[in-house]
């Protein structure tokens, strides 16, 4: 589990296929001796495993392989070298829970629509799946690449949220753009209540 706390952005140094299997690799400030084979790290709100790993620069490199259905459902079917990712090592017990529960298993993709930025914030607009948008409530919680964010407002399969200035500091959101595709997850709750109420 994760908090959708971001606490480093990686780099892709490499993303290559071998039939429906892809190797990533990433290079992050974490330090390697503190990570081990088969840990789990959130990458763009993706869970995926370490499979490998070594000091490199300032850091670690990371190595992970990533399945047929994590490429077909979120944006990492179209991640090349050189794309940043938003990275959070995971929940342990007595963490502070800062952001909220957070799986890192995505549930689709959203597109950015609108941005507009005053005060140094920025408010993103985006449109949602239509089978994953009746989870989204406003006031309610979203992961957006892994970041942990509260909804201002709901229209149809839009919503939106605002960005403070230290989250698009510390995370890849300075750099997103109308017309960017991010990886989706709703929140558990929501699916939960959907489920009991006989919607789902």
């Amino acid at each position: 589990m994760f908090t959708g706390i971001i606490s480093d952005v990686g780099q892709v140094v490499e993303m290559s296929r071998s039939g429906d299997i892809a190797r990533l690799v990433v290079d992050s400030h974490y330090s390697s001796e503190g990570i081990a084979l088969g840990a789990s790290i959130a990458n763009s709100g993706v869970c995926l495993t370490v499979v490998a790993h070594m000091a490199c620069n300032d850091g670690s490199r990371l190595a992970f392989d990533v399945g047929a259905e994590t490429l077909a459902v979120t944006t990492f079917g179209a991640l090349a070298p050189g794309a940043r990712l938003n990275l959070e090592r995971p929940l342990k017990i007595g963490d502070e829970l800062g952001g909220h529960l957070v799986s890192g298993h995505v549930d689709g993709v959203a597109e950015i629509v609108a941005r507009g930025d005053f005060e140094g914030m920025a408010k993103f607009r985006f449109r949602a799946p239509a089978e994953l948008s009746r989870f989204i409530a406003t006031k309610g919680s979203v992961a957006l690449d892994g970041t942990s964010l509260t909804v201002n407002a709901v229209e149809g399969h839009e919503f939106e949220v605002l960005l403070i200035p230290h989250t698009l500091a510390v995370t890849t959101w300075g750099e997103r753009r109308v017309g960017d595709r991010v990886n989706l997850e709703v929140d558990q709750m929501a699916r939960y209540a959907a489920r009991l109420a006989g919607l789902d």
